[in-house]
């Protein structure tokens, strides 16, 4: 009895002590962007202060607003998501329960796809979009997007069809119902959950992304990601604004998770139970 209570003992500690290492910085950003500089800058670091919006007043309407980049982001991300859960259900579904020739090709291939380091992408697709005149533009950023969007959302999407008994599938088809329409009111209501959380999970990854932004975006389009590295320079680092930004960055992630947060854990359990 001892023995268990000293287990859990150390197990409730062990899950506080994560917690704080994984809490700590997202506090301390928070924290940080509501200091004005001399605050930022003190030292030792200070924890009581008064709470002042100025950073904030100064990225969201100020010389440094970042909205339009803010704009950006979710155009860019929201269409990617969009473009890549639209066609890759579809693929994922194709892959878990379709045999034809050249699956097994073609599956690898998808796979592969997004094993590829992005840095070994960059160079050739920073010369597709320039040939095509789409540098610097939504639409070459949503291209390049669905490079990493569209494999994560099929093989994260292949293990939750792969659940679904096909018996289900067969029973509609018996009753006369068509491939589409047993994919469309069987199947796919079976997989809400995965849908919920492969779409969480592709956002966050475009949201995210900096490599592809910075080299093939540029003044007019600019992702919320590279607008906060212009924070940084060789003289200093505005840390007020770049944790206020960061904040303001965050907040589309966390609604999205707070929105979607049953069907993400019903998702996650059944790719558990998987």
């Amino acid at each position: 009895m001892r023995t268990t209570r000293l287990l859990q003992a150390l197990a409730v500690v062990a899950v506080l002590a994560f917690l704080l290492v994984w809490v700590f910085p997202l506090v301390w950003t928070l924290l940080t962007s509501l200091k004005l500089p001399i605050d930022v800058f003190a030292y030792p670091p200070t924890f009581l202060f008064t709470p002042d919006l100025f950073n904030y007043t100064e990225v969201l309407g100020g010389d440094m607003s970042v909205l339009a980049d803010l704009g950006t982001s979710i155009i860019v991300a929201t269409s990617s998501t969009a473009i890549a859960m639209a066609a890759g259900v579809p693929m994922a579904y194709a892959f878990a329960r379709l045999r034809f020739r050249g699956r097994a090709v073609l599956a690898g291939y998808t796979l592969f796809t997004y094993l590829i380091p992005r840095i070994g992408l960059v160079v050739p697709m920073f010369v597709i979009i320039r040939s095509l005149h789409l540098a610097d533009t939504h639409l070459g950023l949503v291209i390049v997007y669905l490079s990493f969007t569209l494999p994560m959302s099929v093989w994260l999407m292949v293990s939750y069809f792969e659940v679904v008994p096909q018996a289900m599938e067969e029973a509609a088809r018996v009753d006369g119902a068509t491939r589409w329409s047993a994919f469309w009111h069987v199947v796919l209501p079976q997989v809400r959950g995965g849908v919920a959380a492969t779409t969480v999970f592709t956002f966050v990854m475009a949201w995210n992304e900096f490599l592809f932004a910075i080299v093939l975006g540029g003044a007019h389009v600019r992702p919320v990601t590279v607008a906060m590295y212009n924070f940084i320079s060789v003289e200093q680092t505005q840390w007020g604004p770049l944790t206020a930004t960061a904040v303001i960055a965050m907040l589309p992630v966390v609604a999205l998770g707070l929105v979607a947060q049953k069907e993400i854990v019903q998702g996650l359990s059944a790719g558990a139970v998987k």
